[in-house]
């Protein structure tokens, strides 16, 4: 995301990296990341609008084993349920699922 300095993706949330799996020699990781870290990139500036703070909660780019592009959401677990909340209101607001 931009706006942001190099430190903020480690200001408290444990977030596993690339350095965690295994790499399989061939596999293009790069690709999936980039897809998951433009996924990522738009489900954090939607986090920013609904009044979450990236320090809490946040979606992280990431690749699974044989090179998907992966989001995960982590984040603190009452920032959590307040996100939560907000979907289940904007889903009962809709007449439906989000």
């Amino acid at each position: 995301m931009t706006g942001f300095g190099e430190d903020w993706p480690n200001d408290g949330l444990d977030v596993p990296s690339a350095d965690n799996g295994l790499w399989v020699a061939g596999v293009d990781y790069i690709a999936g990341w980039r897809e998951a870290r433009e996924a990522a990139d738009r489900l954090n500036r939607a986090l920013l609008g609904a009044g979450l703070e990236l320090s809490a909660v946040r979606a992280v780019a990431s690749t699974s084993e044989d090179g998907r592009g992966v989001v995960l959401l982590t984040g603190w677990p009452d920032t959590v349920d307040r996100l939560a909340d907000l979907l289940e209101a904007h889903a009962h607001g809709a007449g439906g699922a989000v």
